[in-house]
């Protein structure tokens, strides 16, 4: 069990700006939740969607953006750290069409990168960590903890968390290779 657990305290004490943007459902975390120890996804989602407010709006730019501006390279390191969410999820073993949505979501968000320029616009509207995140904490507050995992859900589970992986190579591959093909 996490440290948040035995000390009885909010995951997230002191961040309202999270809770104002709608990353935690609720002000208190369920019992699950401080089993699995979300603080890592939560804070990946943030910083990698809403790390910063565009003034004047109320529209949240994340490293994820930034990141994917650099062509082929920036799309798998998004990717990549994307992943920790999944992992958690695995972790808290939710089901297997949940992670399989998860996955769509983070394969979307590597197929966003590819279109230059106005792909990082859509990849801001997508939110795809924003997204997974949301989804991690609703099948944490619904379900109670699960069973050991299955060696079938162990094998989904790797397959599912490669794939979003693999298409943020497969993106970094496609990205460089257009612009070699561009300079050359």
């Amino acid at each position: 069990m996490g440290r948040a657990r035995a000390r009885g305290r909010h995951l997230d004490a002191g961040r309202g700006a999270l809770a104002a943007e709608g990353l935690e459902p609720r002000d208190l975390v369920s019992e699950r939740a401080r089993e699995v120890d979300v603080r890592l996804s939560r804070q990946v989602a943030r910083i990698m969607d809403d790390a910063v407010t565009v003034p004047g709006t109320r529209v949240g730019v994340g490293l994820d953006a930034l990141i994917g501006l650099v062509p082929g390279i920036g799309d798998a390191l998004g990717s990549a750290l994307s992943g920790i969410l999944v992992r958690d999820a695995i972790r808290a073993r939710v089901p297997m069409p949940v992670l399989a949505l998860m996955g769509l979501n983070l394969v979307v968000d590597a197929l966003l990168g590819l279109v230059p320029g106005v792909g990082d616009l859509l990849d801001v509207a997508h939110r795809a960590n924003r997204k997974n995140f949301r989804l991690l904490v609703r099948e944490l507050d619904k379900e109670p903890m699960r069973e050991p995992p299955s060696p079938a859900y162990v094998v989904g589970a790797a397959a599912l968390m490669l794939v979003p992986l693999l298409a943020g190579v497969a993106a970094a591959v496609l990205g460089i290779w257009l612009i070699w093909r561009l300079l050359t």
